[in-house]
């Protein structure tokens, strides 16, 4: 029997390089209010042909909640910017060409930056917010750009090249930029708050979804990010919230290697 052989892939940097600049990707329950967000974009610069709009269908009923949608558009995306937004959210005086100068100097800043927001908070507690909303008009809070631990919801952009997607055995509405942000930061990657304004009709009103999914969420964590020991078939070593801890674990251990 002969054997094929397979030739090594070479892609050419043009082949990496998206036809698509924006997807613009929305869970969508009323689309009357989504069809204003449209053309909002549209009007501002996200309608050139090199833009895609992709959503949801949860007007009849929850067809996907955030966790399960969110993923199916990071995962089927084409723009080399995926942007999570709500239905609810309209451009104001900062349009297409203020996001991309953002976004050029966060490739400066941080080229390890994955996700970007308008509102977030830093790993202090600290809120970075430009944003207009039943809060308050025209808020600027912080310094911009940010780097972030969180960022809300409301309009989220993430890099494609990132490859970022959000934990699979979590469900809900509430709080999956927080997930996002907290993948991205175990990935190496970073997360900021920048100055883009926009209006966001809805400011957000914590219910007993919200709450439940913030214990769901601790229960996640405290799971996936517990200390424990690592074993290949050619070493081990201990995984710990101290790393001299669970170096000094490793050294004192009488574990066996095969090598």
């Amino acid at each position: 029997m002969n054997a094929t052989t397979i030739e090594p892939v070479r892609i050419s940097e043009r082949a990496l390089t998206a036809q698509i600049r924006y997807s613009i990707c929305t869970l969508v329950t009323d689309f009357h209010e989504y069809q204003g967000m449209v053309r909002s974009l549209e009007k501002g610069g996200f309608g050139a042909g090199d833009c895609e709009y992709l959503y949801v269908d949860n007007s009849g009923g929850n067809t996907a909640d955030a966790f399960a949608g969110y993923n199916l558009f990071l995962t089927h995306a084409r723009g080399t910017y995926i942007i999570l937004c709500h239905q609810d959210i309209i451009l104001l005086e900062d349009e297409r060409s203020v996001l991309e100068t953002r976004l050029q100097a966060l490739n400066i800043i941080d080229p390890s930056w994955a996700i970007c927001g308008n509102a977030g908070a830093t790993g202090a507690g600290e809120l970075v917010i430009r944003i207009t909303d039943p809060h308050g008009k025209d808020q600027a809070r912080g310094l911009f750009p940010t780097r972030v631990s969180t960022v809300d919801e409301n309009f989220i952009v993430v890099r494609r090249d990132a490859n970022l997607a959000l934990s699979h055995d979590l469900a809900g509405f509430h709080l999956y930029g927080a997930d996002l942000c907290i993948i991205a930061d175990i990935l190496g990657r970073s997360a900021y708050v920048i100055d883009f304004h926009l209006h966001h009709k809805s400011g957000g009103v914590p219910n007993s979804g919200f709450y439940q999914m913030r214990l769901a969420m601790m229960r996640k964590y405290a799971r996936a990010l517990r200390p424990r020991w690592i074993n290949t078939t050619c070493t081990y070593f201990r995984l710990g919230s101290s790393y001299w801890k669970a170096r000094l674990l490793t050294k004192l251990s009488g574990r066996a290697s095969r090598r």
